[in-house]
């Protein structure tokens, strides 16, 4: 058995495949999921896992290097926004890195999904709480 933090054999294995620049999408229950782009549906129900608590436990085993958010969760969903930003510096820290953020239109991140490795949808049930994450190197 695994000692690590991340226990789910799919999302493991998605990280161990990873190269430089790769894109995965942690995503809120209603994000809609191209149909060719694998997904990793951890739901349970409503607020089960978190959309935080699946970005913490994917990023303990992730190298990330950048972040691409919807420019609509500044004003639609401005508190998770904020723990989203925290959470992304503190990774940014631990890893000795920045993790640059960027914003695109809700529009945008939908079509950007389709070049995504896999989307991982957790139980999340507030506006967008989604997030693609470009993995860095650990040299």
């Amino acid at each position: 058995m695994k000692k690590g933090l991340l226990l789910n054999s799919d999302i493991s294995a998605l990280v161990a495949r990873l190269g430089h620049t790769d894109q995965i999408t942690l995503c809120d229950a209603g994000l809609p999921i191209p149909a060719a782009t694998p997904r990793i549906d951890l739901a349970l129900t409503q607020g089960v896992p978190t959309f935080l608590q699946v970005l913490a436990t994917v990023t303990q085993e992730m190298q990330v290097e950048s972040a691409l958010l919807a420019e609509e969760i500044v004003k639609q969903n401005p508190s998770l926004h904020e723990a989203l930003l925290a959470q992304l510096a503190q990774l940014g820290q631990a890893q000795g890195n920045t993790v640059s953020v960027r914003y695109i239109s809700h529009a945008e991140f939908k079509a950007q999904t389709e070049h995504s490795r896999a989307v991982i949808r957790s139980g999340e049930c507030s506006p967008y709480a989604n997030v693609i994450l470009c993995a860095g190197v650990t040299f």
